[in-house]
């Protein structure tokens, strides 16, 4: 019994049912990763220069591109989930049920956040500055859902802080236990096992704090914020990797995530001090891209489509002002005499007797 107590319970289930429709702990995770990734990197984009809004506008692009990403990558690396007998390949499609690779989610996420960027006229790489730090705790809100799954754990530990994990069942499709529920608390022959879920989570949250205080520090531009959370993910997840006792295929005798990693990790470290060299921060004006608001425009200097003011424009013609002031309801003459050049821009004859000035509505 105090064995039991020191260790951590694991949920009865991941999903819960509203009526018919099945809320899953794994799928509110992911949207409340992305939802915070979008509200931190808009700040940051916004304190970084750029305008407000950008963020979420690239959003549109690369969270349906990282999603996509992130199954394909899943689907590929573990290809027996799905495609070999007895298995159904239309669970390929099933991302509710769990199974995205998160290098498939960042590199076709990137390939969309690079569609809306050039769109927008500003540089990726310091999009993905931005947003480096907001990833890093979306990924960790994500294990949590892994948590619920009951799933991605270790070896058998007699740790403190072991986790106890229950025989679930489903009734309904007894190979599907994903969706079923620990009737019971009837241990699994390997409880309590590693957290290796909580330890990447920790793990990742300690690595967005290195990149924040190193970007404050040393005004990290030109994805080098990026680079250095790939290269800070990498480490832990290679020796985290290690530790994980569900199945995965295997090269040279180490899981692929673990090979994923030693090479990001790598690719990640060369561009950190190849782009060292492209000098200092971004400058601020570079950010705004196509949002940007003209100069001339902000100063009240609203330009034609052919490029001459249009206050000048009115002003050159008084015809037109007093055309337009007549279909608006004013008094044309009104309007004419107040587009006349100023009188003291007309040049005035020296012989020209003194009259008396023209009684107006401004006399």
């Amino acid at each position: 019994m105090s064995a039991f107590l020191a260790t951590i319970p694991s949920p009865d289930r991941g999903v819960w049912h509203l009526g018919p429709i099945p809320l899953r702990a794994y799928a509110l995770c992911i949207i409340a990763g992305i939802i915070v990734a979008i509200w931190w990197g808009e700040r940051r984009w916004i304190a970084r220069g750029g305008t407000k809004g950008t963020v979420i506008d690239i959003a549109v692009f690369a969270v349906p591109f990282g999603l996509v990403g992130g199954r394909l990558y899943h689907v590929i690396t573990d290809p027996e989930l799905y495609f070999t007998e007895g298995r159904n390949p239309w669970n390929a499609f099933a991302i509710w049920d769990g199974g995205l690779g998160i290098w498939g989610a960042i590199a076709l996420g990137a390939v969309g956040a690079l569609i809306a960027c050039r769109r927008k006229g500003i540089p990726l790489p310091a999009m993905a500055d931005a947003v480096a730090p907001g990833i890093v705790v979306a990924q960790a809100i994500g294990r949590i859902g892994n948590y619920f799954n009951q799933e991605l754990y270790g070896a058998h530990t007699d740790l403190p802080w072991g986790l106890e994990v229950y025989q679930r069942f489903n009734p309904e499709d007894p190979d599907n236990l994903l969706n079923g529920v620990a009737t019971g608390h009837i241990p699994l022959p390997e409880s309590p096992v590693h957290p290796t879920f909580l330890y990447e989570l920790i793990w990742n949250l300690l690595v967005a704090l290195l990149v924040v205080w190193a970007d404050r520090r040393f005004k990290l531009g030109h994805g080098r914020v990026f680079a250095l959370y790939v290269a800070g993910y990498t480490v832990g997840r290679g020796w985290i990797e290690m530790m994980r006792t569900d199945t995965a295929n295997h090269i040279l005798g180490l899981r692929v995530n673990v090979w994923t990693s030693i090479l990001l990790f790598l690719g990640a470290m060369a561009y950190f001090v190849v782009a060292a060299k492209r000098g200092p921060r971004e400058a601020p004006e570079l950010l705004a891209g196509k949002d940007a608001v003209p100069a001339e425009v902000a100063s009240s200097e609203a330009l034609s489509e052919d490029g001459e003011p249009e206050h000048a424009k009115v002003a050159a013609s008084p015809e037109a002002a007093s055309a337009e002031a007549a279909s608006e309801g004013a008094d044309p003459e009104h309007v004419k005499v107040a587009a006349e050049p100023a009188a003291a821009e007309k040049p005035v004859a020296a012989e020209a007797p003194a009259e008396e000035p023209k009684k107006t509505d401004e006399s």
